[in-house]
């Protein structure tokens, strides 16, 4: 883990990453980002994430109004902490029932200087469709998500890749979605279908991303991996990625 991240450049990609998965709802209280989306229940979109970590007043109100809203929208009460986090809040969940869990690492890598693997370069589709059922089909997610991760996608302000990897006989092998905003390209959704990992597919894809997202300009990549996948770590520090900082997710500890 990094001891002491680099608090600019967390600010710059906690931005980056609010712009490359953007929630349907999003309101400020204060310098805590409220994130909401009805029609998704991924938790990077229905969570509070604050973003100063001198911003610790009111916090129990804060606490209930944000609770108020969440349950008006069917979803759970989140906090996402990362190290813009107050550490005032992160005391006062402990102290009132909640639990961390899930925790995730955002890596960065120089892109200037990564040489790619000679595999197939795959150029992304402009078929928002295709890339939702490869998406879905690939993760095995629920195929009602697809009108709501349809709209996620469509969203999406900079410009954006859409990634699959396709057999003519077995359909989506492998789906990956990478957004350029300015001189940072972001590496979202990478996933190789179960049955089809450990054949060189992950990296093949993520090349053909990167490449994508540096002939465009990018000078860094950035993506964010559960902290207990230790298959993707292995692969993307093999890539070049390193860790950059950490977050944790905070819920209220069932009764």
């Amino acid at each position: 883990m990094v001891s002491d991240p680099n608090l600019p450049l967390v600010r710059r990609l906690e931005a980056v990453g609010f712009r490359a998965w953007p929630a349907s709802n999003v309101v400020y209280d204060g310098s805590w980002q409220v994130r909401l989306t009805g029609g998704h229940p991924g938790k990077r979109l229905n969570c509070i994430v604050p973003l100063d970590p001198s911003d610790s007043r009111d916090i129990a109100i804060r606490i209930e109004k944000a609770g108020k809203r969440f349950e008006a929208h069917g979803r759970p009460l989140l906090v996402r902490q990362t190290p813009l986090s107050p550490k005032p809040l992160i005391d006062f969940l402990a102290a009132d029932g909640w639990e961390s869990f899930e925790e995730v690492v955002t890596m960065t890598a120089d892109l200037a200087s990564m040489t790619f693997p000679d595999t197939l370069d795959h150029l992304p589709t402009q078929d928002v469709g295709r890339y939702v059922d490869a998406d879905i089909a690939v993760h095995g997610s629920d195929p009602t998500l697809k009108p709501a991760l349809a709209e996620i996608i469509t969203g999406i302000k900079p410009p954006s890749g859409l990634f699959v990897i396709e057999d003519a006989a077995e359909g989506p092998l492998a789906a990956a979605l990478c957004v350029q905003d300015n001189d940072l390209a972001g590496i979202l959704s990478l996933a190789v279908r179960a049955d089809r990992r450990r054949q060189g597919l992950g990296v093949e894809i993520l090349s053909s991303a990167l490449r994508w997202a540096r002939m465009r300009g990018a000078r860094t990549a950035w993506l964010q991996v559960v902290a207990d996948n230790a298959e993707a770590l292995a692969l993307y520090r093999k890539m070049g990625f390193a860790e950059a900082y950490r977050y944790v997710y905070w819920r209220k500890a069932a009764a």
